[in-house]
């Protein structure tokens, strides 16, 4: 079967009630048949559910699923994207260790490689995504061991070379931890490049509607049994309703993608040709700085759009006031249209040549591209150019 089958017919095994749709296991824990099958479950002789802090029926459904999308050996799904973060990292680094990251990385990721990682003496270098493979490897240290990455990044789009990567890796021995969020499984798959890992906040487009928080890791099956042990012990669990609503979710992530990815790159287009804004970003527009490794690595350009306005946060506030569709969120992954100002929002934590070295400007706005009418779409962000640009033009006379 295709993944499109398999996602939507993959489900835990029916209970006697004979159910179509898969129930919600809203249990905290599970009986055992009889005390010596309470020790093998502990023992790890037996397979099955415990606690559901450790697995439960609801959350390995969703696993497998995105284990299948991921073509990964194994997974564990956590209660938030930065817990999937967090333990991808947690369950495999230790003092002493050096990590490798992309400089472009959303800001709670950052904060952890700086400032939480740090107090445990887990070293770290940067480096910009846009590097060449040289830098890459001159970053390499003995005790590298981990590479940490975003491609696409937040929010800057940039892109790193999943190919170069693996070459490093096979010669240095790194684990390589890439975060999938943006493009999702459906527009790329890590792993079949050679990473070892495969990370997704499932807040996002795995949900898809704004409604549910969660995470979730996958790779190899070596790997996510420390990360599991890590979460097993610290509790960043996934919740059965959350997964429940993220499995079922799963269901449609294809289509929906189809649908974003359709709309960012009209939305894209139509603003690069717009006067009134300065710069436009998507992996797919041939004049993205990286158009040609996006094209190689993601089968679309995914649904995030970033422009640059001129005039700072003060147009940033004429052009939100323009707007009559989207949501102003620092959410992303919607089906309705989202809009954030990262410098004041996302990435508001960063210093100023932090946000310097990642292209955050004030000006700089992060279109979270919905499955609403694109030609509606197109004509509200285009308006909303227009005259936030004559409201400043005002202020300054």
């Amino acid at each position: 079967m295709k993944k499109q089958t398999k996602a939507i017919r993959i489900q835990t095994a029916k209970s006697l009630n004979r159910e179509h749709s898969v129930p919600l296991y809203l249990t905290s824990s599970f009986a055992f048949d009889s005390a010596e099958q309470g020790k093998a479950l502990f023992d790890e002789t037996e397979e099955g559910n415990i606690y559901s802090r450790f697995s439960n029926p609801n959350v390995s459904e969703f696993v497998e699923k995105v284990c299948m999308l991921e073509n990964a050996e194994d997974g564990i799904a956590t209660g938030t994207g930065m817990a999937a973060v967090f333990a991808s990292m947690a369950g495999l680094l230790k003092s002493g260790d050096h990590i490798v990251a992309c400089r472009a990385l959303f800001g709670s990721a950052h904060q952890i490689i700086t400032q939480i990682l740090s107090k445990w003496g887990i070293t770290h270098t940067y480096v910009d995504a846009t590097a060449t493979e040289a830098d890459w490897e001159a970053a390499m240290q003995p005790n590298t061991k981990m590479v940490y990455l975003e491609t696409p990044s937040n929010p800057g789009l940039e892109l790193v070379d999943l190919e170069m990567l693996v070459r490093l890796k096979a010669k240095y021995g790194f684990i390589l931890n890439v975060d999938n969020c943006f493009a999702t499984p459906i527009l790329q798959n890590p792993i079949d490049y050679g990473a070892d890992l495969s990370v997704h906040s499932a807040t996002k487009y795995m949900d898809g509607q704004g409604r549910v928080l969660g995470g979730i890791v996958v790779g190899r099956a070596d790997l996510i049994q420390p990360i599991r042990f890590f979460a097993r012990h610290t509790g960043p669990s996934l919740s059965p309703f959350n997964a429940w609503v993220l499995s079922k979710s799963l269901e449609t992530l294809d289509l929906r993608m189809e649908r974003h990815c359709r709309n960012a790159l009209q939305l894209a287009e139509a603003l690069e040709s717009h006067p009134d804004v300065e710069r436009v970003l998507y992996p797919f527009l041939p004049s993205h700085p990286q158009y040609d490794l996006a094209k190689k690595q993601m089968s679309a350009g995914g649904a995030i759009v970033t422009i640059e306005l001129e005039g700072g946060f003060e147009r940033v506030k004429a052009f939100y006031d323009a707007l009559t569709i989207p949501t102003l969120s620092s959410n992303l992954g919607d089906s309705r249209t989202i809009v954030t100002n990262p410098n004041t929002t996302t990435h508001a934590k960063l210093k100023p040549d932090e946000k310097a070295a990642l292209g955050i400007t004030p000006g700089l706005i992060r279109i979270s591209v919905g499955l609403e009418d694109i030609e509606d779409l197109i004509e509200d962000f285009a308006q909303a150019a227009t005259k936030s640009a004559e409201v400043l033009k005002e202020k300054v006379a």
